[in-house]
């Protein structure tokens, strides 16, 4: 019989054409792949696409990771009266919005060891010991 694995945190990127909001969206891809949250598409909930609203109002702990300011992929939650449990933005922790520029591999590393690894382990902990609840996401 297959064991029952606790549903992970969800993770929501920007993935704008800055460097930071690529970095948001490798981070997140890199969440997903080392299987601690598991990754869903903002644009289709920005979007109102049926089934990404559902995932994204079903009640399971949200990662929210943006690049700057601008706070794109709060926006978008916010469309569809969600607030995530953690939202991390990037410039908060210096990194710097660059157009046409790539990801510094190192601030990708340094970033994900220290901040946002930590972050999904924390709410994916959270959320598996008291039973992955609704909490608080209703902005209504």
């Amino acid at each position: 019989m297959k064991a029952v694995r606790p549903k992970l945190p969800l993770v929501y990127s920007c993935s704008g054409c800055s460097s930071a909001a690529q970095m948001a969206n490798q981070l997140a891809v890199r969440l997903d792949r080392e299987g601690l949250a598991e990754m869903s598409c903002i644009a289709g909930v920005g979007g109102g696409v049926p089934g990404l609203v559902k995932t994204a109002t079903s009640g399971r702990a949200i990662l929210a990771l943006d690049g700057c300011a601008m706070a794109c992929v709060s926006a978008c939650l916010q469309r569809v009266a969600v607030r995530a449990d953690l939202h991390i933005q990037l410039a908060d922790f210096g990194v710097k919005k660059r157009l046409h520029t790539d990801v510094d591999p190192s601030e990708l590393n340094s970033i994900f060891q220290h901040i946002v690894s930590p972050a999904a382990k924390a709410l994916n902990t959270a959320a598996n010991r008291i039973g992955n609840p609704d909490g608080n996401k209703s902005q209504a």
